[in-house]
């Protein structure tokens, strides 16, 4: 048993009354100790359902977020045009409406614009469609090394950390999820996670007002200013079609408040409802069809998500002409040509067995 970490795990656990806050220092030291199992399983899972009812601060989000690059895998800057974006989505995955950003992804590279996803296996508690399979179903596979990562991210502008071979320290506080029946505040810190060492854009998805505040406050205690925060499908990034988006853009210096956009898929003559997910298969079957550049509603979300954030990333003036250059990279075949460079990167690799 840590002593340290008992002493950590008292002053979350200890009521209303008595609990307090973690510094910035403390919550990286319980996270470092949670990692390396320097902790005890008891204590592990103690320290994760009393934080989850005490609720994390910004400071203990930001320390964790020391923990993660103390101790996590991290991609070398390339050299862009536009900065990496990266894709901040939910690790236990979809169940109701299809995954968008890979998509997205494929759109942004074809423009020039890098990104990096990261995630693990169908994880709990939702147990959803991860990215991890969607990007195996389109013959992508992410399970090799980093350095190989690497190479893919400077080949094609995509890359992915993959938990269960990037980041086994991670993926060793899995099962602790499943055992507690609910979202930990590590679920909340990988969405604002970055695993990159440059300057990055970090989009984090969210569904509560309250985590959004919380982002905002972890990003300006880590000097992140290139961040946007998106109230998307079930807390990913993907904007929804059948209500308005609300997104909030960081400002340079982190000290002045979001700006606030709301956007309406209505005023761009692409209304419609977002896609429900069924199967893998369907998924795979509608995405392939997007790529190919088939009419539909599937493609009418591609659309609108790929304009607003070849907007965002700079590659478009304006969101207008966003949604015309991603429609164009779609209905082209650029984005799908992409696609085949990815596989053929990734392929020209001796993939590790999944």
């Amino acid at each position: 048993m840590s002593d340290a970490f008992r002493e950590l795990l008292k002053r979350v656990g200890s009521g209303t009354h008595t609990s307090r806050n973690l510094t910035r220092w403390e919550a990286a030291e319980a996270t470092r100790m949670m990692l390396t199992q320097e902790a005890t399983p008891a204590q592990i899972g103690a320290f994760m359902i009393s934080h989850r009812i005490k609720r994390p601060t910004g400071e203990e989000l930001a320390g964790i977020l020391d923990a993660y690059d103390q101790l996590g895998p991290k991609l070398q800057p390339i050299a862009s045009t536009h900065p990496v974006t990266v894709l901040g989505i939910p690790y236990d995955g979809r169940s109701r409406t299809a995954p968008l950003s890979p998509i997205t992804a494929l759109i942004l590279a074809a423009a020039d614009c890098p990104v990096i996803m990261h995630g693990g296996d169908r994880m709990p508690t939702k147990h959803g469609i991860p990215l991890i399979e969607v990007w195996r179903g389109l013959g992508v596979n992410w399970a090799l090394p980093l350095d190989q990562v690497q190479t893919v991210l400077e080949q094609t502008g995509l890359g992915f950390v993959y938990l269960p071979y990037h980041f086994p320290l991670a993926q060793g506080l899995v099962p602790y999820r499943d055992q507690i029946g609910k979202r930990p505040p590590l679920a909340t810190v990988e969405l604002i996670w970055s695993p990159y060492a440059g300057n990055a854009h970090v989009v984090a998805g969210f569904v509560h007002p309250p985590t959004e505040t919380m982002f905002t406050e972890t990003f300006v205690l880590r000097g992140v200013s290139q961040f946007a925060t998106v109230k998307g499908l079930e807390g990913s990034c993907d904007l929804p079609r059948d209500r308005t988006a609300i997104i909030g853009i960081g400002q340079p210096g982190g000290q002045v408040p979001l700006e606030r956009l709301l956007l309406s898929c209505r005023d761009y003559d692409l209304a419609g409802k977002d896609v429900p997910l069924t199967t893998t298969t369907q998924l795979l079957e509608d995405i392939q069809s997007v790529l190919q550049g088939q009419p539909g509603e599937m493609m009418q979300s591609a659309i609108w998500n790929g304009g607003f954030y070849l907007w965002r990333c700079g590659a478009s003036l304006d969101l207008q002409s966003g949604l015309a250059q991603a429609e164009l990279l779609l209905t082209s075949g650029q984005a799908h040509a992409k696609l085949q460079q990815l596989k053929a990167s990734v392929n020209a690799f001796v993939a590790v067995p999944s």
